[in-house]
């Protein structure tokens, strides 16, 4: 049976911003396309607006734009729902009332999905309906589904991503530019890469979402954005950038997902923050807005997925690449693969994480002072891997990198030098992740 013998798949957008337009816009321009990919049409029913008179990127057809969007996704003539309103209401109510309507559901949410996941797959489930979400996770970097299908044969032990490009623009051009945070923020406010409230991007409530979603397919474990470790960059100075240049690495905003523990009983361990990489690491290499997610696997070894991981048109392609497999899922009356958490891991605590910490301290230039720094580390079973003193006058600055240690006492050695009489101040913490422990 060909295109052309079976009815059209009514498609709903709800929203119409940047990405929505997009969406639209693709919809419209790529119709035969996407008909002769999908083995039917794709005919646009409504497209749900806040705003009937708000000036928008592409031209909708007469009769689409609508308000009501409640009303809208649940029409008897609308098959597959496109959600890219954003935030967790009304999106949420209106999946739900999608899918127990019968429409399949493509969403770019991470939001919600971090926050609300395991309760629309029950959802899609009980109404034997598809909820696709690759969008919600670095843009158009193909990332979810090769973490659902391609490596499901495999086990999969840690992702490293870098899944925020404005907290990559910004301490790129803190490395290459010598730029304060104050600065490197504006100027990615000033070519809109970071919102007028940047909050959600530079505290890393953004990442720590995306790193929730990767965790849980990669794992097999429900995971939500509760669940994070998170710090921003809001912290990081020039001297700290200067500092991790001085040791052949860069600052990137990481998250992170692992298994921790031994083979059989593995926690997981979900964290998002500021890290020192070696510049030979692949993921240091990854300039300005763009996205890269490194994942490692028992069988098919290391892998990075790079690109675009935001903007209109670039997110709008991962939604049209889900919108392509939920329509010819319905076509053949079958389902997509649902939500996997049969291993139900736990999760760790961030002090259960083994990592390494760079540590700068002021200290007083004065016999013994070095060996009371290293007691403090010794104290707590952490080993030094590099020192480096800089002395000027009566004080001096000590740099310390760890060897690898569980956070809980790499901490409980920070809060012990800040204690000693003879550090006069600990001015910067981070971790270091990568290269040689």
């Amino acid at each position: 049976m060909n295109e052309g013998d079976k009815r059209p798949l009514g498609v709903a957008v709800l929203g119409c911003g940047s990405v929505g337009s997009q969406v639209v816009r693709l919809l419209l321009d790529q119709a035969d396309d996407l008909a002769a990919r999908i083995g039917a049409r794709l005919e646009l029913r409504g497209v749900a607006v806040r705003r009937l008179d708000a000036p928008r990127e592409v031209e909708v057809p007469d009769g689409l734009l609508t308000t009501d969007a409640a009303g809208l996704v649940t029409r008897d003539d609308v098959d597959l729902v496109v959600e890219v309103i954003g935030g967790i209401e009304p999106a949420r109510s209106l999946i739900v009332s999608a899918l127990e309507s019968g429409a399949s559901v493509v969403t770019a949410n991470k939001a919600l999905l971090a926050a609300d996941g395991p309760a629309l797959y029950e959802v899609a489930d009980k109404a034997d309906r598809d909820l696709y979400y690759e969008a919600a996770v670095a843009g158009a970097i193909p990332i979810l589904r090769p973490l659902r299908e391609s490596l499901a044969g495999d086990r999969v032990t840690r992702v490293l991503g870098i899944v925020n490009g404005t907290t990559n623009f910004i301490l790129d051009k803190m490395d290459t530019s010598g730029a304060g945070f104050s600065e490197a923020l504006e100027e990615a406010q000033d070519l809109g890469y970071a919102e007028a409230d940047p909050t959600a991007d530079v505290e890393g409530f953004d990442a720590a979402a995306k790193a929730a979603i990767l965790a849980s397919l990669a794992f097999h474990t429900r995971v939500g954005a509760d669940d994070v470790y998170r710090e921003g960059i809001s912290d990081v100075t020039a001297a700290d950038v200067a500092s991790a240049r001085e040791m052949g690495s860069v600052v990137k905003l990481l998250a992170i997902a692992e298994l921790v523990g031994p083979s059989g009983s593995e926690g997981v361990s979900v964290r998002v923050h500021p890290a020192m990489i070696p510049r030979t690491h692949p993921l240091a290499s990854v300039r300005e807005a763009f996205n890269a997610v490194f994942v490692e696997s028992d069988a098919a070894g290391q892998l990075m997925f790079y690109g675009p991981g935001a903007g209109g048109s670039p997110t709008a392609s991962a939604v049209l690449g889900d919108l392509v497999t939920v329509a010819r899922n319905r076509l053949g009356s079958t389902r997509g693969a649902g939500e996997s958490a049969y291993a139900d891991r736990a999760v760790l605590a961030m002090g259960e994480t083994r990592t390494r910490y760079h540590v700068a301290i002021d200290v007083d230039d004065r016999a013994g002072v070095l060996a009371a720094v290293a007691n403090a580390f010794a104290d707590h079973d952490v080993s030094i891997q590099t020192v480096r003193q800089e002395g000027r006058d009566e004080d001096a600055q000590l740099v310390v990198v760890s060897h690898t240690a569980t956070d809980a006492a790499l901490s409980a050695t920070v809060e012990q030098l800040r204690a000693m009489d003879t550090v006069r101040e600990v001015t910067s913490v981070m971790r270091v992740e990568g290269g040689d422990e």
